[in-house]
């Protein structure tokens, strides 16, 4: 059988795509991480399907799950938060899978960091003020990071840097992007973003440290720093310009 890789989506049960929750309705077993996945979206599941809480289990207490159900002959929802291509640790579960020869897809999901940007109802990328993001955390006690992803060597480009996993870090963050995007650059955290409990916080590099530690954030959380957060008067994108070529096939 098969184990899909579903992206949950950033929080809220409805920004799950429509394909994940038919593939979610269709597993008999659903392998989910009790701390980041809403609990609404395990009634998308079969009513005799098997849920297993991953949030306390190793890599192979999870592994065993998954080739336990394919033995079983059952299709296995695994929920990830977010979407799967980004900081949701589905690559060693894949290299197990490709070692023991049971397939598997992935389903995409909305990451938080578009839930983010809609919550800031901000376009990321703006013409002539910035056309990069940046995707990254920083290094405390998980992976290090690879050399030359460090914040102060990414933060030369000047492009919108959006930090995932870093909201306990925040003055480290401020400290490292300053010297290169200065005191008034503006900054926003936004924390549980789509859920019902969501906040955000919307200032500069000066003063965004000081806004989430009033506010007590320290997880579930981006942080985004960059010009085009702050962006009002720029060009119109060529794309609906009224003197763009146009072609009719």
């Amino acid at each position: 059988m098969t184990v899909y890789f579903i992206g949950a989506g950033p929080g809220a049960a409805d920004l799950i795509t429509v394909r994940g929750a038919r593939t979610l309705a269709a597993c008999g077993v659903c392998l989910y991480a009790g701390s980041l996945v809403p609990r609404e979206l395990l009634a998308e599941c079969p009513p005799d399907a098997r849920l297993v809480d991953t949030a306390q289990l190793d890599i192979d207490q999870i592994t065993a799950e998954l080739l336990a159900a394919h033995e079983a002959g059952q299709d296995v929802a695994r929920l990830h938060s977010g979407d799967p291509s980004v900081f949701s640790a589905v690559n060693e579960q894949m290299r197990r899978l490709d070692e023991a020869g049971v397939p598997y897809e992935v389903v995409p999901g909305v990451p938080a960091f578009a839930a983010a940007a809609a919550a800031l109802k901000r376009e990321l990328t703006v013409p002539t003020v910035g056309q990069t993001v940046i995707l990254t955390r920083i290094a405390q006690r998980a992976t290090a990071m690879p050399e030359g992803e460090d914040l102060a060597t990414l933060g030369r480009s000047g492009a919108l840097i959006v930090l995932h996993l870093a909201a306990r870090y925040v003055d480290r963050v401020v400290a490292e992007l300053l010297p290169h995007y200065g005191a008034d650059c503006p900054a926003a955290v936004v924390a549980l973003a789509s859920r019902p409990d969501e906040l955000i916080l919307r200032g500069t590099l000066d003063d965004i440290a000081e806004q989430v530690k009033a506010a007590g954030v320290i997880r579930t959380a981006v942080i985004m720093v960059g010009r085009t957060l702050g962006a009002e008067q720029f060009r119109d994108s060529h794309l609906y310009s009224p003197h763009r070529e146009r072609h009719v096939c």
